[in-house]
Order: C-alpha cells, then sequence, then structure tokens
C-alpha cells in the first residue's frame, strides 16, 4: 500500500510542470505568408508552437511586396538551459509560457524602368532572330 502512494505522489509530480513555447511573427503590412524552414504556416499575424530553441529561417511573401528572408534565433531562457530544463519541465507546479514576438516590415517591390526593359526585349529579339 505504502508503495501505492508512492508512485501517485511520483506521477503527481511529473504531471505539475510544463512549458509552452510559441512566437508570433507579425508584419507590416498584415496579410503576408509566413513560412517557418520551408513550411507554410499561416498569414500574419501567425504563431507558431516550437519545441526547441535555435535558429529558424522566416519567410514572408506577399503580392507587390519583395519577399523577405532572415535567420531568426530563439534563445533559450535561464530556467531552460540544462539541468533546469528538466526542473521547469516537469516540476515547475504551474504552466509556463514562452511567447517570442517578431515583426518585419515589407518593402515594395521596384518597378524596372520601361525603357531598360524594352531595351532587354529587342536585345533579346534580336538575339533570337540572328542567333548568338
Amino acid at each position: 500500500m505504502r508503495s501505492c502512494y508512492s508512485i501517485l505522489i511520483v506521477i503527481i509530480l511529473l504531471q505539475t510542470g510544463c512549458v509552452h513555447r510559441r512566437f508570433t511573427v507579425y508584419s507590416n503590412p498584415p496579410g503576408a505568408l509566413v513560412r517557418v524552414d520551408g513550411k507554410d504556416v499561416g498569414y500574419t499575424p501567425a504563431s507558431v508552437d516550437f519545441t526547441w530553441y535555435g535558429t529558424r529561417e522566416i519567410q514572408l511573401l506577399k503580392d507587390g511586396y519583395e519577399t523577405q528572408t532572415q535567420m531568426v534565433s530563439i534563445p533559450s531562457p535561464w530556467y531552460q538551459k540544462f539541468p533546469l530544463d528538466f526542473l521547469s519541465d516537469n516540476f515547475a507546479g504551474r504552466h509556463i509560457t514562452d511567447h517570442r514576438q517578431f515583426q518585419f516590415d515589407l518593402q515594395p517591390k521596384r518597378m524596372d524602368n520601361m525603357n531598360d526593359v524594352r531595351t532587354r526585349a529587342e536585345s533579346l529579339r534580336s538575339e533570337a532572330l540572328h542567333g548568338p
């Protein structure tokens, strides 16, 4: 009977800790498609749950704006460094939330000068007609 209580106490203690990791990507203007490490995750503002700290590739795409790609570092907080991470993940006694936010300003696409486009087109046409 005593061992049953001991096992029950250990199970209860193991259920008390929890760290929820999440980051949210915002853009100006909003509504850009967000890709994290090559996977589409939604449109800004987009929130992503994660398990591991480290560097992530975040890419934002929106019609009429330059595609923006950045490597973003997500360092671990002090309570998630070894050996404290075991305690905060399992025995914290409360729910811990680590929420990060990233803001990106998108730049409008540059429009090429029409004279330059026409010159390149005429050059390509003459090469195609006369050969290289």
